[in-house]
């Protein structure tokens, strides 16, 4: 059986490999329906927001642009680096199972497309975490590849591949008040909507 710490320094391993192609590959990306998500439990800028798994700093650079002050975190040298250069903010480097995070610091936290990469049996401290690093009434942004709530190694990266109804149960047991859901991209068949996204407030 896989460790999660095994997990994680493969998977952070695969992407200081590629960082480059990572950037170039998702750097146009549109999140702004993600973001827009978030913004709109929390009160108007300037907000504390964390991107948690930053990745070289899109949305992070985006946060900044909308008058926030955005810290990122990454468990990636290479993506920290990149992601202090393109966006101009404070990023940490930490491994995502390996956490030391400030006591209600945040008003928000934008984890996109970075919590799936947390093995299950890790993911309640992982997100006791980030509910301890969020101020009281805070709101979290997740969005995870939705699936069968199978884990496992896809090429060199692990991931988990939640259904709604147990990622809805994880977060409800972690303690955190459910906002919104949705999946995406929006505007195609269910079928064809890779992505579940979900909003979340510390009580």
């Amino acid at each position: 059986m896989t460790q999660p710490a095994d997990s994680s320094q493969r998977t952070l391993a695969h992407y200081q490999t590629h960082a480059d192609d990572f950037w170039h590959g998702t750097r146009d990306h549109d999140v702004s329906q993600n973001i827009a998500s978030l913004l709109r439990f929390l009160p108007p800028a300037p907000q504390t927001i964390l991107d948690f798994g930053c990745g070289p700093g899109r949305d992070l650079a985006a946060l900044r642009a909308l008058g926030h002050h955005a810290v990122g975190l990454d468990g990636t040298p290479r993506f920290v680096e990149m992601a202090r250069a393109h966006s101009g903010c404070e990023v940490w480097h930490q491994d995502f199972l390996q956490l030391s995070l400030p006591p209600a610091q945040f008003d928000g936290v934008f984890a996109n497309a970075s919590l799936f990469h947390v093995p299950l049996a890790a993911l309640p401290q992982v997100l006791a975490c980030l509910q301890h690093t969020l101020r009281p009434g805070g709101v979290l942004f997740c969005s995870n590849p939705r699936g069968d709530n199978s884990e496992g190694w896809q090429g060199e990266r692990y991931g988990c591949w939640h259904d709604w109804p147990q990622w809805q149960a994880l977060l409800l047991q972690a303690g955190f008040v459910e906002l919104d859901h949705y999946y995406r991209p929006p505007g195609l068949p269910r079928a064809q909507q890779a992505w579940l996204a979900s909003v979340w407030r510390r009580p």
